[in-house]
């Protein structure tokens, strides 16, 4: 079911509430204090944009597990996008980008089960739908309006989603279909097999190629010389240049 709220604190937060099941959708015109990735805020002006949290029964997947429903919501996203005629792509860990520009950021929230398996995961998007103005401190977003020129259904957009999440979420099940996911994954990797800089924590940088994320989720990237490094996450980032 969609439950639909004019204004929460964060819909990852409310979507911890027991009464909600899996499949079941929390959605907010605004929050007051929506949660992004590195302990930022996630905001968008009222009405324009979806922001969201799906709640999925992962009792089934092993902590382990974690990064495989990341790359079935990203993939998800993949394919909603495509639905609009969008090419997006995944940059590690969790964005989607459209070329060079954000249009997504996911956060999911893990509770654990016994003997080392999750028990329940809420999956907090964020879209930048039908938002065409954005505040300066934001480095490179864009939307789906931005990027076809027209406005779009937010409730069409959000169920569309819903249905490729729980199709891709299906993947799980099986060993082959999760190796269909990875493959899925791996060719929509951002900035895969191409040259690109990079920053470290201590402000260096350096020029690599990223050749593939492993299965715990860590970044492959080819240095100078053929050395094959793999970096954790906040080990490393994108340096994005528009």
């Amino acid at each position: 079911m969609f439950y639909y709220f004019e204004e929460l604190t964060s819909t990852i937060d409310e979507a911890k509430d027991g009464r909600y099941r899996h499949g079941d959708v929390v959605v907010a015109d605004h929050q007051t204090e929506g949660r992004g990735q590195r302990g930022r805020v996630w905001s968008a002006p009222a009405g324009e944009n979806l922001m969201f949290s799906v709640v999925l029964d992962t009792s089934r997947l092993r902590t382990g597990d974690q990064f495989l429903l990341l790359q079935a919501v990203a993939m998800a996203l993949v394919d909603m996008f495509a639905g609009y005629g969008l090419e997006a792509r995944v940059k590690w860990t969790n964005d989607i980008y459209i070329g060079d520009r954000k249009i997504t950021g996911v956060l999911i929230d893990h509770s654990s089960g016994p003997g080392g398996m999750l028990s329940r995961s809420g999956v907090g998007v964020g879209i930048n739908v039908n938002q065409t103005n954005f505040e300066e401190w934001l480095p490179n977003p864009t939307s789906m309006a931005r990027e076809t020129g027209r406005e779009f259904d937010r409730r069409e957009v959000l169920t569309r989603f819903h249905e490729r999440l729980l199709a891709r979420f299906a993947m799980l099940d099986g060993e082959e279909s999760r190796e269909e996911l990875r493959r899925d994954y791996h060719s929509k990797i951002y900035r895969l097999d191409t040259p690109a800089r990079y920053a470290l924590p201590d402000g260096g940088e350096f020029t690599g190629i990223v050749r593939g994320v492993g299965r715990g989720g860590e970044l492959a990237i080819e240095h100078s010389g053929g050395a094959l490094k793999h970096y954790l996450f906040r080990e490393v980032s994108f340096v994005i240049q528009i």
